[in-house]
């Protein structure tokens, strides 16, 4: 039985779905007729409740599912459920972690690690701009989530504010610009994670995972394709929810080097890794500032020699 200060789905004649906090003050006004405060809470979950015109609504416990899908005022592209769940498990994310999310955007993600964690855990998510943080936090507010985070307004360019955590996630246009402060963020061998739309995003994240104390790299895509459910005629619907994004997964600890035989395909990934290496060596190292005085047609006051 919801009481007042909950959170309710309830659900119309049509299929359609709505949240509700339910609150003292006027009753909830619907395009199918008023449903009075009074029968909501006097209501059981799963029982339906009848507008001042009759018509019936069935009332809800909502699921982390119906907060993120129909609890988020987006204002920026969200995850969607699909990658959460996955995301969820590749980071280890339960009661008692703590862990760091990169940006914060509307809070779909934010509200799954809320919840993931509970009481006991910590989320210390990061936006650069405070417009979308404050929108976070609102969003945090409307589905009864977010007491365990922490919001930071602070460009990560500048590294992290914690050490030592369990997890981290990025969601940032150029993750590979700042992969060299997760390591003084987590603890030795910590799962972390990145979303990004394109190849050559990924591409880039790689070579940068590469040069840093990264290991065991898995490039991932998550596509949902439902089925209806008719059980004598049973088949796919004809939409799905196909890519859209990819995620990246690591742990932060250096490679190991030399452990085992390796097949041909890992002998020739290896080999060209070495070769990347090799050239980003080189890179640097042509990149090294001269002095001026070898540099040629100049004497040392700067004047071009006799």
């Amino acid at each position: 039985m919801p009481n007042l200060g909950q959170l309710v789905m309830l659900i119309s004649p049509k299929g359609k779905r709505y949240l509700r906090t339910l609150e003292e003050g006027p009753d909830i006004h619907t395009g199918d007729g008023v449903l009075r405060l009074a029968d909501l809470v006097a209501a059981a979950y799963g029982d339906t409740v009848p507008t001042h015109i009759g018509q019936p609504y069935r009332v809800l416990k909502p699921t982390l599912y119906d907060c993120v899908k129909l609890g988020i005022k987006r204002q920026t592209q969200i995850l969607y459920p699909k990658e959460i769940g996955y995301l969820l498990v590749k980071l280890g994310i339960g009661p008692g972690t703590r862990v760091i999310e990169a940006g914060s955007g509307s809070g779909s993600f934010t509200a799954a690690l809320s919840f993931a964690v509970g009481e006991a855990g910590r989320v210390y998510t990061y936006e650069r701009r405070p417009e979308f943080s404050e929108l976070n936090a609102k969003n945090l507010r409307r589905i009864g989530l977010g007491a365990n985070v922490e919001h930071h307004v602070h460009d990560i360019a500048g590294g992290f504010l914690q050490t030592g955590v369990d997890a981290l996630f990025l969601d940032v246009r150029e993750p590979w610009a700042y992969a060299a402060h997760i390591p003084a963020a987590v603890m030795p061998g910590a799962p972390v994670a990145f979303l990004l739309p394109t190849v050559n995003q990924v591409s880039e994240l790689l070579v940068a995972l590469e040069a840093g104390p990264f290991d065991e790299v898995e490039v991932a895509e998550v596509l949902v394709r439902r089925w209806k459910p008719v059980p004598d005629r049973m088949r796919p619907e004809d939409r799905m929810i196909a890519h859209t994004g990819f995620l990246t997964f690591a742990r932060c600890m250096e490679r190991l080097e030399g452990g085992g035989n390796l097949g041909t395909r890992e002998r020739k990934q290896d080999a060209a890794r070495r070769r990347r290496e090799a050239e980003r060596a080189a890179q640097d190292g042509a990149d090294d500032p001269r002095d001026d005085a070898d540099l040629p047609g100049e004497d040392e006051d700067g004047g071009e020699d006799e």
